[in-house]
């Protein structure tokens, strides 16, 4: 019963991480640029419990493998995995300049987010007062964290302009008001990662890269320019979150934690008849 009862108490723990998992999803199924957390179950360590029999070891080990009668194979309970799912979301249209969807997967705006570059896919942007002295506007997130160009320095644009265009490859144009000036011109800084599972989730939309130790960053994402970016001004991708599969999530993840909450009510109760034996 101690050991049906630690498998359980280790399965409800980590079923406890799925539901969490699954409610974070549900929570941000109207986020623009969110991307869903995928869970799956990997079993712990097994033991083997043979029966009693008067053949040899190796003999009888060649017979376990083929015929599980002849024992019975324990585990320890169960461990959750988790990645995020890079999978497009849906498109939607806002009719504001400067919304963008990355249409694309795999490809991240970079950010600066107090001196450290993150990624989103996030494209809600925002023109931000420089407080500077100066007449500029700062691209900024929804967060007020920097967008970067190409070079990863900040885009700053000066009050002069009447419009912002943002072409399929990326390019930023600030149209002037006065057609003798020249116009503004900045390329966003957009990376494909070749390798999303190097990504960490910061929070707020945002992704870090992990250590990579001896791995060169070019390995791991690639800065993309002209017609390799893919952007629709306009519009915002939406969260890849799919309601039913996450609610039948839901529901079979509390089942599953309430037949370990049985098994363990159950090993007690017998714990006790043992304990009442005179």
């Amino acid at each position: 019963m101690l050991r049906s009862m630690i498998t359980a108490t280790n399965s409800m723990a980590q079923f406890q991480k799925q539901l969490d998992k699954i409610g974070h999803n549900l929570a941000n199924v109207d986020t623009q640029g969110f991307k869903r957390t995928e869970t799956t179950f990997s079993e712990l360590v097994r033991q083997q419990f043979n029966t009693t029999t008067n053949e040899p070891a190796n003999e009888l080990e060649e017979k376990l493998i083929l015929n599980s009668e002849l024992g019975i194979m324990q585990g320890t309970g169960s461990k959750l995995n988790s990645s995020v799912v890079f999978t497009q979301g849906s498109v939607k249209q806002t009719g504001r300049s400067l919304d963008i969807a990355l249409t694309v997967p795999n490809q991240f705006l970079q950010i600066d987010v107090n001196g450290e570059i993150n990624y989103t896919r996030d494209g809600a942007l925002y023109l931000s007062p420089t407080n500077d002295g100066t007449n500029r506007f700062m691209l900024a997130t929804a967060s007020g964290n920097r967008v970067l160009d190409e070079n990863q320095d900040p885009i700053y644009l000066n009050d002069t302009f009447k419009e912002i265009v943002i072409s399929q490859d990326g390019v930023l144009t600030a149209v002037p008001k006065n057609d003798t000036e020249l116009p503004q011109i900045f390329e966003l800084g957009v990376v494909g990662l070749d390798r999303p599972q190097m990504l960490i989730e910061k929070g707020n939309n945002l992704y870090g890269l992990k250590n990579l130790g001896n791995i060169p960053i070019n390995d791991v994402l690639t800065f993309l320019d002209g017609a390799d970016r893919a952007v629709q001004q306009g519009a915002l991708e939406m969260s890849n979150v799919d309601l039913t599969k996450e609610m039948t999530d839901l529901m079979i993840s509390q089942r599953s934690y309430q037949m370990n909450a049985k098994t363990v009510t159950l090993g007690d109760q017998m714990l006790g008849l043992i304990n009442g034996v005179r």
